[in-house]
């Protein structure tokens, strides 16, 4: 649905009529075979074929107008959370190693800068690199006030409880619990005996909004075990009342046109396949996952790849604003949660 209503209007932005039907022999199929020499063949079909009947056939001459990035940067740099005890929208991106929850947020941070920089540091092993809670506040445009927007990152996930950051952790974080630099250890869970330990946290610090990022290009390989820590975590997370959405990285590299121009990223019927399968996997609706390009190799910023960020961000903040709007009555002082047997 969400990618339906994004092309509706990306149509109308160039006053091009938006396709009428589709054949399902026009459809590119996903193989289900794994290839770990080279994961882009799984994704990747016959698409000289496809562009002739696919009525969302591939035009590379729709580009995203500049005038949207600026809408979309004054959205952001001007939004104000819609609760008066809170400054800071605090967004917990939580996904498994490598997934580019760090990646995101020096590609935000980027966009903003004006210039391509890595604020969050990034790694490139199997294990996770970040290990302890680091909050970051996307500064603003040079000259500009910060935005109200911190976006935190944690340890990744693992298939299992001692393989990465376990529920009992993250839930501490989402409540409030957590202090600012914390390193996480698997057998050493956070408690009130913590060092820095926040007993009574308030609204502003809890986290407003749960953001899932997960490998567009790693979506076949996931295990069942992921899966499972994904349906736990989306239960024990809506019990609190945080809203979640997700995060479809990596898109580049399931789809040819799209690596080439990411305007094409809601043209594809290789990436729309694959959110279906990340909805399944993190068993959300689709409207919840929104395609991204996170800058790495890159030098400069493209207008393009910018608008994807932003829109993610965008479509992020609607979300912490439900939050705000479930707790009006908590909007003014402390707020407890009932214990959660974990």
């Amino acid at each position: 649905m969400y990618v339906m209503v994004f092309l509706i209007s990306f149509f109308g932005i160039f006053g091009a009529q938006p396709p009428t039907t589709a054949t399902t022999s026009a459809q590119p199929t996903i193989s289900t075979a794994v290839d770990t020499k080279d994961s882009f063949s799984i994704f990747t079909t016959s698409l000289s074929s496809t562009d002739q009947k696919n009525p969302l056939a591939l035009n590379e001459h729709l580009k995203f107008p500049p005038r949207q990035k600026t809408s979309l940067m004054k959205s952001v740099g001007s939004y104000r959370p819609s609760c008066e005890v809170v400054n800071q929208a605090r967004v917990l991106l939580l996904g498994p190693v490598s997934s580019g929850k760090s990646s995101f947020i020096s590609s935000v941070q980027s966009v903003f800068n004006g210039n391509v920089t890595n604020r969050a540091m990034v790694g490139s092993s199997t294990t996770s690199f970040t290990k302890k809670l680091q909050s970051f506040n996307i500064r603003g445009q040079k000259g500009e006030d910060p935005t109200r927007l911190t976006l935190c990152d944690v340890m990744g996930l693992g298939d299992a409880e001692m393989t990465g950051l376990t529920l009992h952790d993250i839930l501490s974080v989402i409540k409030g619990h957590v202090p600012e630099g914390h390193k996480f250890s698997p057998d050493q869970p956070v408690r009130s005996e913590t060092v820095g330990y926040v007993k009574k946290p308030t609204l502003k610090d809890r986290i407003h909004c749960v953001a899932f990022v997960v490998d567009a290009s790693k979506i076949l390989t996931y295990s069942k075990g992921l899966r499972t820590t994904f349906q736990q975590l989306r239960e024990h997370i809506s019990d609190l009342g945080v809203h979640q959405v997700a995060l479809l990285t990596h898109v580049d590299q399931i789809c040819p046109e799209t690596a080439k121009d990411v305007t094409q990223v809601y043209n594809s019927w290789i990436i729309q396949e694959t959110m279906d399968r990340a909805g399944a996997l993190l068993g959300m609706s689709t409207s919840y996952i929104v395609p991204v390009k996170n800058y790495s190799s890159e030098l400069d910023l493209d207008v393009n790849t910018d608008v994807l960020l932003l829109s993610a961000v965008d479509h992020i903040l609607q979300y912490a604003d439900l939050y705000y709007q479930d707790n009006t009555p908590q909007c003014t002082g402390t707020m407890t949660y009932k214990d959660i047997d974990i």
